[in-house]
C-alpha cells in the first residue's frame, strides 16, 4: 500500500508543475526563454532514453516470462506502437487552434506581473480568450491522463525510475502550465483564476493514475488483487510508446521553438546522461 501512495505523490508531483509555470508567468520579470528551451529538452532525453533502455526492456522481460522470448517480443513491439497508436488518438482529439505549447511573447507575458499595464477590456477578445484558456486546460488535462498513468505504473514498479520520470514530465508541464495562465488571465483579468485553472489541468495527471490504476486492477487483476506479469508487460511498453509520442510530437518541437542554435540537442544529450548515469548508478 505504501507503493502506492508513493507512487501517487509523485503523480501529484509532477501534474502541479502546472501550476509552478503559472507562478514563474506572474512573477518572473522576463521568460528565460532558453531555459524553457534547454529544460524541455532535456525532459525529452529522459523521457526518450529511460523508454527504449530501460521501461521498454522491463515490458520485454515480463512478456517473455509469460509467452517465451519470441512471441514475448512480438507482444512488446505490438504494445509499444500500441501506446504510440493511443496517445495520438487523444492528441487528434484536442483542437488544433488550441495549442498547449503555444509560445507567447514578452508583450503578452509581462502584464501578468506588472499590474501598471493592465488590459483595457474588449468582451468579444476576452471571450475568444477565455475559451483559448479553457480549451487549453483541457487540452492539457487530456494529455496528461496517460501522462498520469505512464508516471504512476513506472513509480509502482521502480521508485527511482517513478522519480525519473516524474521529474521529466514536470519540467514538460512548466510552460504547459504558462500556456493556460496568459489567455485565461488577458480574458479575466483575474490572477487566481488563471492560477485555478492552471492548477486544475494539472491534476489530470494523478486522476489518470487513480482511474487507470483502478481499471486495471479491475479488469486484469488475480485473485490476490496482483497484476499478472504478461499485463504489467503489456502496460510497461504500452508507457514507453506513449512517453516516445510526447517527446518527439511535443517536447522536441517546443524546445526547438523556444531555443537558440543547439539548446534543444544540449538539453535532449543531458537529459539522456543523466538518467544513464542514474540508472548506473542505482543499479
Amino acid at each position: 500500500m505504501g507503493n502506492i501512495w508513493a507512487a501517487l505523490g509523485l503523480t501529484l508531483f509532477a501534474g502541479m508543475a502546472t501550476g509552478i509555470g503559472s507562478i514563474i508567468a506572474f512573477t518572473a520579470k522576463r521568460t528565460n526563454y532558453r531555459f524553457l528551451s534547454v529544460s524541455t529538452g532535456f525532459s525529452a532525453g529522459v523521457m526518450l532514453y529511460v523508454s527504449f533502455v530501460e521501461i521498454l526492456n522491463k515490458g520485454a522481460g515480463s512478456l517473455a516470462e509469460q509467452y517465451g522470448t519470441y512471441l514475448g517480443n512480438w507482444i512488446n513491439a505490438a504494445s509499444f506502437f500500441g501506446g504510440i497508436l493511443l496517445i495520438g488518438l487523444i492528441d487528434n482529439l484536442v483542437p488544433k487552434a488550441e495549442n498547449p505549447h503555444e509560445i507567447h511573447s514578452e508583450a503578452e507575458t509581462r502584464p501578468l506581473h506588472d499590474r501598471s499595464l493592465e488590459k483595457v477590456p474588449n468582451s468579444l477578445n476576452d471571450y475568444k480568450l477565455k475559451r483559448m484558456g479553457l480549451f487549453t486546460a483541457l487540452a492539457i488535462g487530456i494529455h496528461n491522463f496517460p501522462e498520469g498513468l505512464a508516471t504512476f505504473l513506472a513509480a509502482l514498479k521502480d521508485p527511482s525510475l517513478g522519480m525519473a520520470i516524474a521529474i521529466a514530465i514536470a519540467l514538460h508541464n512548466i510552460p504547459e502550465g504558462i500556456s493556460v495562465s496568459v489567455p485565461i488571465y488577458y480574458a479575466t483579468g483575474n490572477r487566481r483564476k488563471a492560477f485555478l485553472y492552471s492548477a486544475l489541468s494539472g491534476l489530470a495527471e494523478p486522476l489518470g493514475a487513480i482511474i487507470g490504476y483502478l481499471a486495471i486492477r479491475t479488469f486484469t487483476a488475480g485473485p490476490g488483487g496482483e497484476i499478472s506479469p504478461a499485463i504489467m508487460g503489456i502496460l510497461f511498453a504500452g508507457v514507453a510508446g506513449i512517453m516516445v509520442y510526447i517527446s518527439l510530437d511535443e517536447l522536441l518541437p517546443t524546445s526547438r521553438a523556444y531555443g537558440k542554435g543547439h539548446d534543444s540537442i544540449f538539453g535532449l544529450v543531458a537529459g539522456m546522461v543523466v538518467m544513464a548515469l542514474s540508472l548506473l548508478l542505482m543499479q
